[in-house]
């Protein structure tokens, strides 16, 4: 069934390499792996010429500021982490709101408070009180598909599903629609577009990227691009109803070993360039002004302090001459660096820091090495300079307050009925059929049909990460007032033509359906949360509701929510047509709009989305990428039915050729009392140490004791009982978190204590250092009948001595003779904004 790349994909990438004048793939690599030689890269001029006035007006305010007005400049905090008025006093030049963070720490707060907030940084930045210049903040925030932030906005489909639909054009409404729905809430910047080549399907960020071959890739980056800031030699670009775009993560984050978040990218310089990289030189050409450098390393070197990279590439071949922004606290993994101190990233390249909550720290040392000289005053105002260029295009000095801006606090323009037709149009268009036997699509209006599955009725989880926080948990259907869910969708589809809607998410009825849909597939997730271990859905909810509904020969059609390609041999076995909807967004009514045809039958949509991701054909086949030497998946790059062209989908094997990965992550330690994946429960006093097997023993001394107890079912806790000093602890193998860590992670725990000790506290151990928080002072709050749930930022624990990158011990407690403790859970979670370092 696998069908030859369709040709309407194919010349993309040919046409804009063209335009750019592109380097071709036959230029020789470097000497040695690793090394950047810039003149194998593609060559082109600035897209900007010179504007004098802006250039007047920059060396003033540069002669004007102070130094500690220019340190301020190149650093951006995390609206958690800063308030108006440390804005004001340090002079910060940007702040963002990260995932996980919104005015009051509620990630649900209206459109109005965001407003409020965008006002008071802007009123605390400019204010000159203190003498100082009172340069404009700028803003900038994480909307990756739509204004995701939001209550009310519109949500489009993940890039996964965007690239499926091969229209560039599409991409351009998409980022107009995008930039004023941000500007009602006053923002200035959005961290978008993605344009990561994503060629191993593990990594937990798939579906940010648009495709598996960069040709997709390449023509939607200038577009989105245009479409965010207008078109660059036009009176739109920057004009009224655009904003700040930008293009990342620079480079490689797509193609790390193993699909490792933040991980090496150990391909050749040709494959970086022609493959990774291939998106930048149209983006720069597009005039995107920022460029967001990536996490992961190229052979071991960080781009964060990558200065081949950084300015002799991005810079000296491709052009660019906007502001090169860091990630969160990516400047601390540059070898030698920490998150608050990284002179090494300023002088590669980089113009403005990411110090989300390390920014009070990183401005002191900062200010301290421009005075001792290892960061020049030359290459200070070259940064600040172009922070100040880009505000200055981007009109800011002269903008007054957001909340005086146009469109701002216009909040019916979130959601508004334009700009969920563009979105429910491209959920239409990211739709791939997989199977149609029998011709069970389309569904007639007039049918009774069964909508079943957890994906049914849960705008949250056909939504994805990113979705009003990092991770896009908890989220409800009330959070999203303009959207629509799949079910929804189905019953708009059926009203006033003779049909009927059922939901039962567990599949039951009473009366028996003509068609049953089953809606399912992954739950949301973001970054390294997602990396997986292989390809498998793994999960049987679907299946086992496909297999339930063919047993009583009720016909099946599939939907599958997903980040990216899996392996569902099974559930394609089991359903009659099988759609892949990736991430559809707040369109839920898209689906439908294909899936139910019209009353004579013929379909209303067709199915225009093909793969721009190879279908694996096993578990383990989680790098299969077009172009590959044994390149043999189950569905080709390009693949997809349509009612137009209809095929028959034969029987597959279901065997799937390898080991499933243990439900149990190493972010989980302990799950019900009991140690969870390769984690193990030891007990140490004065004597030595022991190992648990069984949830009950004691300390070679006896200091010590652990047996399981009830909480809420059989044996769910363990209960620890103090006679003298010693320590419990879950241990392991070394396992990095630093990039949780880095990601503002919490360590979760259910918990409660009882005793009088004289001494208690609670570690994180690492093989390079332990941190410990005193457990005294909040000993009474942790005690009680109930059980506790504390939610620890593992930084608390690194600023203790914690070290991250080799954990033995996430989870030890040391107390003395009296204490009681009794645990029942404890994992590593996002944080929703309720972290703290006090137990």
């Amino acid at each position: 069934m696998n069908k030859a790349p369709s040709t309407r994909i194919l010349p993309l990438l040919t046409s804009a390499c063209l335009a750019l004048g592109g380097a071709s793939s036959a230029v020789a690599d470097g000497p040695a792996a690793g090394q950047i030689d810039p003149r194998n890269w593609p060559h082109q001029e600035s897209v900007f010429t010179e504007n004098a006035e802006h250039e007047r007006r920059i060396e003033v305010l540069l002669a004007r500021m102070s130094l500690e007005e220019k340190v301020g400049q190149v650093i951006q905090a995390d609206i958690a982490s800063v308030s108006p008025r440390e804005v004001r006093d340090y002079h910060l030049g940007s702040v963002l709101n990260g995932g996980g963070s919104a005015p009051g720490g509620d990630n649900r707060a209206a459109p109005p408070l965001w407003l409020a907030l965008a006002d008071e940084f802007w009123h605390a930045s400019t204010d000159t009180s203190d003498g100082g210049v009172g340069i404009p903040v700028l803003w900038g925030t994480d909307a990756v598909h739509g204004h995701s932030n939001i209550v009310g906005a519109t949500i489009f489909p993940h890039n996964i599903g965007l690239g499926m639909a091969n229209d560039p054009d599409m991409m351009y409404e998409i980022g107009r629609v995008t930039a004023l729905e941000m500007l009602t809430t006053g923002m200035d910047w959005t961290f978008a577009p993605t344009v990561a080549v994503v060629r191993d399907d593990r990594w937990g960020r798939t579906y940010e990227g648009y495709s598996e071959d960069p040709e997709i890739v390449a023509a939607y980056a200038p577009r989105i691009i245009e479409g965010i800031q207008g078109r660059l030699g036009s009176e739109e670009f920057l004009a009224t109803g655009r904003m700040l775009a930008t293009a990342k993560h620079y480079a490689g984050d797509g193609g790390t070993v193993g699909g490792k978040d933040q991980g090496d990218t150990l391909i050749t310089e040709a494959e970086f360039r022609d493959i990774q990289a291939a998106a930048y030189p149209p983006a720069v050409a597009a005039g995107v002004q920022a460029v967001m450098a990536s996490f992961n390393s190229f052979h071991g070197r960080k781009m964060h302090g990558h200065g081949p990279m950084l300015t002799d590439v991005l810079r000296g071949r491709m052009g660019f001459d906007g502001v090169v922004v860091g990630d969160w606290n990516g400047h601390g993994q540059v070898a030698g660096c920490s998150n608050t101190d990284c002179a090494a990233s300023l002088n590669a390249g980089l113009d403005l820091y990411m110090a989300p909550d390390s920014w009070k720290g990183l401005y002191a040392s900062l200010l301290r090495q421009v005075r001792d000289g290892d960061v020049t005053l030359q290459r200070l105002d070259e940064a600040v300079a172009r922070i100040l260029r880009v505000k200055l295009r981007a009109g800011l000095f002269e903008a007054g307050p957001p909340s005086s801006r146009p469109y701002a606090g216009d909040f019916g323009l979130l959601g508004a009925a334009e700009h969920r037709a563009v979105a429910r149009d491209a959920v239409r268009k990211s739709l791939v059929l997989l199977k149609n036997n029998g011709g069970v699509l389309p569904l007639a209006p007039d049918s009774h049909l069964l909508v079943a599955g957890d994906g049914a009725d849960d705008i949250g989880k056909q939504s994805g990460g990113w979705t009003l926080s990092w991770q896009g948990t908890d989220n409800v259907n009330a959070y999203f007032p303009n959207g629509t869910s799949i079910v929804d969708g189905f019953r708009d589809a059926v009203a006033g033509r003779g049909g009927r809607v059922s939901l039962s998410v567990d599949g039951s009825f009473d009366e028996r359906p003509d068609v049953a849909v089953v809606v399912f597939g992954e739950d949301p997730y973001a970054e390294f949360q997602g990396d997986r271990q292989n390809v498998d859905y793994a999960a049987d909810d679907g299946l086992a509701l496909l297999r339930s509904f063919r047993a009583a020969g009720i016909p099946t059609v599939a939907v599958f929510l997903s980040g990216r390609a899996l392996w569902v041999n099974p559930e394609l076995n089991a359903a009659d047509a099988f759609v892949a909807a990736w991430l559809p967004g707040t369109e839920g009514g898209g689906v439908a709009d294909v899936l139910v045809g019209d009353s004579d039958g013929a379909p209303r949509h067709d199915f225009q989305g093909r793969l721009s991701y190879s279908w694996p054909r096993s578990p383990t086949q989680t790098a299969v990428n077009r172009g590959d030497e044994d390149y043999d998946p189950l569905f080709a790059y390009g693949h997809g039915l349509s009612y137009a062209e209809p095929a028959e989908l034969g029987e597959l094997d279901e065997s799937a050729g390898a080991a499933t990965a243990g439900a149990s992550g190493p972010g989980e330690f302990l799950a019900y009392g009991d140690p969870a994946g390769t984690w193990r429960l030891a007990l140490a006093d004065a004597a030595g140490r022991t190992r648990i097997s069984d949830s009950r023993g004691q300390s070679p001394s006896g200091a010590l004791t652990v047996s399981p107890v009830d909480v809420g079912v059989q044996e769910d806790a363990i209960a620890l009982a103090w006679s003298g000093p010693g320590r419990v602890m879950v241990e392991g193998e070394p396992v990095d978190f630093e990039r949780e860590t880095n990601g503002d992670m919490l360590l979760e725990i259910e918990w409660r204590v009882s005793g009088t000790p004289e001494s208690a506290r609670l570690g994180v151990i690492g093989v390079g250092g332990a941190g410990w928080l005193d457990l005294m002072p909040h000993w009474e709050a942790l005690s009680g009948e109930d059980l506790v749930r504390s939610t620890l930022k593992l930084s608390c624990f690194t600023a203790e001595g914690a070290d991250a990158t080799a954990v033995t011990g996430p989870l030890a407690v040391e107390a003395g003779a009296g204490a009681g403790l009794v645990i029942r859970s404890a994992r590593i979670i996002a944080n929703p904004g309720d972290g703290n370092c006090r137990p």
